[in-house]
């Protein structure tokens, strides 16, 4: 281990998996833990030959992880893989992170010129605290990516945006082993971290309830394959915002039909699954997503005020709290 301080790179020794002579720069890499993020990051730096020296895995899913993806990597205790590591990978959930941390320093396990990277997209270095008074390195990188714990997701990490936060000192270590994980580095700011994470949860978790509520209606509807019939349209749909942006919006919103959103909410409150159940849900979704769209469209200049006063009308009558009645919009 080196003897830099915190606000130097270490020097490691060069290692390879084999024992015998490797790239410069090759590290002693712990991971912990094995859940879908760690799994995945470890096996693409030892696809670049660093030395994975242990994995902390707890529950059967980790372990059988861990040893589809980090073969031969011995499943060790946290403070064996801190002792060991002169790279440690944190990839636990957000909330974790700082307890695990101080919990360490406590311990006076961080140890100096130890590499401490975590992957919390939220979180910046100031959780590391701990660990830099210690004398280690702190490192923030956040990989703008899903990750389903399989091998498919080492070669999405090609080409992948990767936020990183680090010490001026040592940010190149960071944007290097951004690039080393197959990523494209760009820097994020301490206090830039919680909101770009919060777009990115915005973006993508809440597209995962909004498609499978769009799925659930489909088949409730009487539709047999609703993803089938909806990976065309969305498909379609996310190309046009990604490249296009508002511009590409279409629909009832996009023409002011004041009277296809009133048949619509009908419609859905009609719909009962297969227990027998109201998609309610479903149906707040709509309303909530449909008011934001209509309050962006007029505030941008691309909705009248008469179209997008009627179209709030329409989405206020049945509404909780409202004297509407729900499902009896499209009566008239």
């Amino acid at each position: 281990m080196s003897d830099a301080s915190a606000h130097d790179a270490p020097d490691p020794a060069p290692i390879s998996p084999g024992g015998g002579a490797a790239r410069p720069g090759r590290l002693g890499v712990g991971i912990i833990s094995a859940g879908r993020v760690g799994a995945v990051l470890g096996s693409a730096l030892r696809a670049v030959e660093h030395q994975i020296i242990g994995v902390h895995a707890v529950s059967q899913a980790s372990r059988e992880r861990a040893e589809m993806l980090l073969p031969g990597v011995p499943v060790l205790e946290v403070e064996q893989i801190v002792e060991r590591a002169e790279l440690v990978l944190l990839a636990v959930p957000d909330d974790a992170l700082g307890p695990l941390v101080q919990g360490l320093a406590d311990l006076r396990r961080w140890q100096p010129g130890q590499l401490v990277v975590h992957t919390s997209g939220t979180h910046g270095i100031a959780i590391l605290e701990p660990a830099r008074l210690c004398g280690a390195i702190p490192l923030a990188i956040h990989p703008a990516m899903t990750f389903g714990g399989w091998s498919t997701d080492v070669a999405r990490l090609t080409g992948c945006p990767m936020a990183v936060t680090a010490p001026a000192a040592v940010l190149p270590i960071a944007q290097a082993l951004a690039v080393e994980l197959g990523g494209e580095p760009f820097v994020l700011e301490e206090a830039a971290r919680p909101a770009y994470h919060a777009a990115l949860a915005h973006g993508a978790n809440h597209l995962v309830t909004l498609v499978t509520q769009a799925v659930r209606a489909l088949e409730a509807a009487g539709v047999p394959d609703g993803a089938a019939t909806l990976r065309p349209l969305l498909t379609a749909a996310l190309d046009g915002a990604l490249h296009e942006g508002e511009s590409s919006l279409t629909g009832p919103i996009a023409r002011g039909d004041a009277g296809t959103i009133t048949r619509h909410l009908a419609a859905l409150g009609a719909l009962r699954d297969e227990t027998g159940s109201a998609l309610d849900d479903v149906t707040d979704t709509y309303r909530a997503l449909a008011r934001a769209t209509t309050e962006r469209r007029e505030a941008t200049g691309m909705l009248g005020a008469e179209p997008a006063t009627a179209i709030r009308s329409a989405l206020d009558e049945g509404a909780p709290g409202t004297s509407g009645v729900a499902g009896q919009a499209g009566d008239e």
